[in-house]
């Protein structure tokens, strides 16, 4: 797991001379984090945050950023929306392509009275019936909802349409829940099996290894993590926080499987 540090921070703020303290702006995209932390006691200047294309399941330690006035947490693992309350100049904030489920936890946006663009295109909970009214009631501040500008009669419309609309959500929200507690436990029982099946393979090769030499061995170990990595892509699975968390694993995994074969290599080479 990636984690943030105040190495990488320096890293990324060479704009601003290496200095993290009064940095403004920072750019922590594609680095494969999988927590947020750390930020909002070493940079609590920041007015523009990018954690876009990572690993983020839940937003959290920004709520100090008192300045912070964008936050871009696209294409992430999140499931609700909390924790901002305390971002007191946010007038911004992408959560396109997550993992939304929790409408009404927009909620908690109230607060941020600043707040005039939100971005949940790609989420789960925009495939509800009342979504866009049920954001433009509730967060009644918001000038643009996904891009698109928010009128004073859609406005209206939507909070004369709210209790309706509200009651709507949560049914269809309760549902979605119900649905990710299937599916997490599906996931959980399929993770044992596999363990269950790794560790039959492993005492299979470790078995193999004795009754041959080390090069039949190493051959036939990279065939069969070749036929581990075909049939990861073939099997067929969800699209959830957990499964881009588990390509990510798997990814990871070949790589470091393959460095450690070169390196062998290197250091045994054939003759």
């Amino acid at each position: 797991m990636v984690r943030i540090t105040e190495s990488l921070i320096r890293q990324r703020a060479e704009h601003n001379n290496c200095e993290i303290f009064s940095l403004e702006e920072i750019s922590l995209h594609q680095q494969e984090i999988e927590r947020i932390e750390y930020i909002d006691k070493w940079c609590r200047d920041l007015k523009i945050l990018y954690f876009q294309n990572n690993l983020i399941p839940k937003i959290e330690n920004v709520g100090r950023l008192k300045k912070l006035e964008y936050l871009n947490l696209a294409l992430n693992n999140i499931e609700r929306i909390e924790n901002l309350d305390g971002c007191e100049s946010l007038k911004k904030l992408d959560l396109t392509v997550n993992f939304v489920g929790e409408l009404t936890s927009v909620k908690s946006l109230k607060h941020n009275v600043h707040l005039q663009e939100l971005f949940l295109v790609g989420n789960p909970c925009c495939d509800f019936g009342g979504y866009r009214k049920f954001v433009i009631a509730t967060i009644p501040q918001l000038k643009s909802l996904d891009g698109k500008e928010i009128t004073r009669s859609e406005q209206l419309q939507a909070l004369q349409d709210y209790p309706i609309v509200q009651q709507q959500v949560v049914e269809q929200q309760q549902a979605y829940i119900l649905k990710r507690t299937k599916e997490k436990e599906a996931l959980q029982k399929n993770s044992e099996e596999k363990e269950n099946n790794k560790l039959d393979h492993r005492q299979n090769i470790e078995s193999k290894q004795s009754n041959s030499d080390e090069e039949e061995n190493k051959d036939e170990t990279n065939l069969d993590e070749d036929e581990m990595n075909r049939k990861f892509w073939e099997e067929p699975t969800n699209y959830t926080p957990e499964s881009r968390l588990e390509v990510h694993r798997h990814i990871e995994k070949i790589r470091k499987f393959k460095d450690k074969d070169k390196n062998q290599d290197k250091q045994n080479p054939r003759r």
